[in-house]
């Protein structure tokens, strides 16, 4: 058996299963506050516009951060065109906690004008088009789809990337590439929750430096990819 604090035996390991990991790893996190974006979902403002604005706002920004600004924001305007009538100087007065919430301001006005003048005051569930949006990128894209559309997508960020190359589970170097892996390789039921559960647990449990191993509940699965000092 590996000791607290230390790397797994080689002898003790379990070929990688992905239901029991993903099984273990949703009871790790069942007590744990969920990722920002379903947090806000669970509070009613699940629609692609406020998830999308939602999202937008997590960039860079830790959730405890993001989803207070969130919140702020959208019970002032939660459709098109009510940010689109706000100023931005307006909108960065309610996020100013968030990191860059001045470009954030102009760029979340901007995707609300164009959403009201050229798209009829509604987005469409088109990864195309939300990425067409300055500073939308797949990650965004992809999670405000798959929780405010129901679109089978898997939104890669650095919790996904890092806890899912530290298993093994892929072997890429960036998120992008491991978006591909995982879509690949990831049954598709998994595509959504995935980042709703490596959210938290890479937060709390698998983290970036120094992560919990000897607590960890898939350690006997876990190859441990690039863990050196683990607790």
């Amino acid at each position: 058996m590996a000791a607290a604090g230390t790397l797994s035996s080689h002898d003790d390991q379990r070929p990688f299963d992905i239901d029991d990991v993903l099984a273990r790893v949703r009871e790790a996190v069942r007590d744990v506050p969920d990722a920002a974006m379903f947090a806000l979902a669970e509070q009613g403002h699940d629609s692609l516009f406020e998830q999308l604005v939602a999202c937008v706002l997590s960039i860079r920004t830790l959730d405890e951060v993001s989803l207070p600004a969130s919140l702020a924001l959208l019970r002032r305007a939660s459709t098109p065109d009510a940010l689109a009538r706000m100023s931005p100087s307006d909108i960065d007065a309610l996020i100013q906690p968030v990191t860059f919430h001045e470009a954030k301001a102009h760029q979340l006005h901007a995707i609300a004008v164009r959403t009201r003048d050229e798209l009829g005051g509604e987005l469409p569930c088109d990864a195309q088009v939300l990425q067409s949006f300055k500073g939308v990128g797949p990650k965004c894209a992809h999670l405000a789809l798959g929780i405010a559309c129901g679109h089978e997508v898997i939104s890669v960020d650095i919790h996904v990337h890092r806890v899912t190359n530290r298993w093994g589970y892929v072997k890429t170097r960036t998120p992008e590439a491991t978006l591909e892996a995982l879509e690949a390789r990831l049954p598709r039921r998994y595509w959504v929750e995935i980042n709703r559960l490596l959210v938290p647990f890479g937060k709390h449990v698998c983290t970036g430096s120094r992560p919990r191993c000897s607590t960890c509940p898939v350690l006997k699965q876990c190859r441990q990819v690039g863990v050196t000092n683990p607790r």
